[in-house]
């Protein structure tokens, strides 16, 4: 078996937390709404397809048209994304820059709107760190589909079996696995240190 010796990170939910409802709970002020608005306007499945390569101004100018009364919020969500990420997961900016100096090399393979990703990544400058990043919708392919893998690794210049990839998803973890990546499954930063430490990796 090889040696796992490189770290590939998902980002949302990993690095950085994500929750539409960061930004919604500021221009909703009744819960019952908020609920309503996030499970048939503005939801996690329709975002998805701005992850997958989808244009905002296609997807807003549609969304618009099914609920124009929420028009300004639908606007909102294209032109303030970066809300809708509150901040860093605990604990995870020092595991990365610990993997840094120990020299570990660091990529990244996320579903993120192209669009979004260029809103939000001037605020995080750890990524400078990283050799590369895969953005799903730069690409037009999406986790878990095998083919962002294939692209990532040829792109990266890894060898499936050097390689911890790390996802909060569970079908996103099993596709890596099956393409030879070894996975984890991530719910927090200490478990997750634990395991670099067993790899070695710290």
């Amino acid at each position: 078996m090889s040696k796992i010796d490189t770290v590939i990170f998902d980002i949302g939910n990993v690095l950085y937390r994500w929750d539409l409802r960061c930004l919604f709970e500021k221009l909703i002020d009744d819960p019952e709404e908020l609920d309503w608005f996030l499970a048939h306007v503005v939801t996690p499945e329709w975002h998805f397809q701005h992850d997958a390569g989808r244009p905002f101004a296609d997807m807003v100018a549609e969304r618009s048209r099914e609920f124009p009364e929420y028009r300004d919020h639908i606007i909102a969500y294209s032109e303030r994304f970066p809300e809708t990420i509150p901040g860093p997961v605990e604990g995870m900016i020092d595991l990365v820059r610990l993997l840094a100096e120990r020299a570990v090399p660091l990529f990244a393979i996320s579903n993120f709107g192209a669009e979004s990703w260029a809103q939000f990544r001037p605020s995080a400058p750890i990524f400078e760190i990283f050799c590369d990043i895969v953005i799903s919708g730069e690409e037009k392919l999406i986790k878990p589909d095998a083919e962002i893998f294939e692209l990532a690794l040829n792109r990266f210049g890894r060898r499936a079996d050097q390689c911890l990839f790390i996802d909060d998803r569970q079908d996103n973890i099993e596709a890596g696995e099956a393409m030879g990546l070894a996975g984890h499954h991530f719910s927090d930063a200490a478990r997750l240190e634990q395991e670099l430490k067993a790899l070695r990796l710290l």
